[in-house]
């Protein structure tokens, strides 16, 4: 279970990559990539 925080934001992180190079959907796809990165954030400071 701890490692689900990790793993959903690595599929943000991949579907913003594929979003922003390959459809340029906007600013929609950015949400993704900041949702990833509190995600990854989140988990570091439950880790401490």
């Amino acid at each position: 279970m701890r490692n689900l925080l990790y793993i959903v934001a690595v599929i943000f992180i991949i579907g913003w990559a594929i979003g922003f190079f390959a459809f340029q959907v906007g600013w929609v796809i950015h949400i993704l990539l900041v949702i990833a990165i509190i995600a990854i954030v989140v988990k570091l400071i439950q880790g401490k």
